[in-house]
């Protein structure tokens, strides 16, 4: 009996030796674990909010989704065949849980694939700080497609987007600048859809640029003067027609014959362009004077003395 009580009290301070064991391996885990999450947490704070742009578009998956239905159902039901969801997966695989100083275009080139569709000829229009005005006439005027008229840049205008390695994986709080990198999500798809809609362009194209811009109506630092000017395919584009907009009232900083617009004729006519340079396109300077109805540069006529 002595051996079996000694037996059994081993026994017992052994299981209690592997429970206190287990215990503590227990407890030093969950330190572990609680110090790495506190540690994350600190880490992300500051990472996600050192951005100078507006953070990524709040409720983007249904935003993205709704702009796609709307455009292949409503505007365009030709397109009907277009799958809304696989646009947006692409989408959100070219940039969630990554570096968003590092998107490259490869990232985007299945989305560009998914949501590409010819554009008509002699419908493309291109433009450069004319923004509001040219969205203004294309929604007037059907017999014009500016990038944004297309799906893709309609379902992207004036919304953002970026990623972070961290979780959830997208960044809602601040994006970046393209001053602070190049390489980010907005400007590499934008970049990448101007380039396949200028190489889409047949016919004769129009390009709307500012005329009252102190710096000049062309600059060559522009999405139109650094990609899509050197994307037009002679072969297809048979002219380039320039409407030069000045303001209602002014100022009138430029003219066709300005120093900027000559520069632009001239890389145009490098490339075997045809050019025509317009001040103050009449059906668009219309649609400016429904603001400004009673100025002197919205009169039709004048009476002759």
């Amino acid at each position: 009996m002595p051996l079996q009580q000694g037996s059994a009290r081993v026994r017992q301070r052994t299981v209690l030796l592997v429970g206190i064991a287990v215990l503590l391996a227990a407890l030093v885990l969950a330190v572990v674990l609680a110090s790495l999450l506190t540690h994350g947490r600190h880490e992300v704070s500051p990472k996600m909010l050192k951005w100078k742009d507006r953070g990524t578009t709040k409720n983007l998956q249904e935003v993205v989704l709704g702009r796609c239905y709307n455009y292949i159902t409503a505007q365009h039901p030709e397109l009907g065949d277009k799958d809304c969801l696989k646009i947006w997966e692409s989408l959100k695989d070219a940039f969630i849980y990554k570096n968003p100083c590092n998107i490259t275009p490869e990232d985007y080139q299945p989305l560009m694939e998914l949501a590409s569709h010819p554009i008509p000829c002699n419908k493309s229009l291109f433009w450069s700080k004319t923004g509001d005005l040219v969205h203004r006439y294309t929604k007037s005027n059907q017999n014009f497609l500016t990038l944004e008229d297309t799906l893709l840049g309609y379902m992207a205008d004036r919304i953002s987007w970026c990623g972070d390695p961290s979780a959830p994986g997208i960044n809602y709080e601040s994006c970046p600048k393209r001053n602070e990198c190049e390489s980010n999500p907005g400007s590499v798809f934008w970049k990448m859809a101007s380039k396949m809609f200028a190489e889409a362009a047949c016919g004769v194209v129009q390009v709307m640029l500012n005329g009252s811009v102190e710096a000049g109506a062309f600059r060559s630092s522009s999405i139109f003067g650094s990609i899509e000017i050197f994307n037009l395919d002679p072969d297809k584009v048979s002219e380039v027609h320039i409407w030069l907009m000045q303001n209602i009232g002014g100022p009138q900083s430029e003219s066709c014959s300005g120093h900027s617009i000559q520069r632009l004729i001239s890389i145009l006519e490098e490339r075997n362009f045809k050019i025509i340079c317009e001040d103050n396109y009449r059906p668009v300077q219309l649609l400016q004077c429904v603001h400004n109805p009673d100025h002197t540069d919205c009169r039709l006529c004048t009476n002759s003395t």
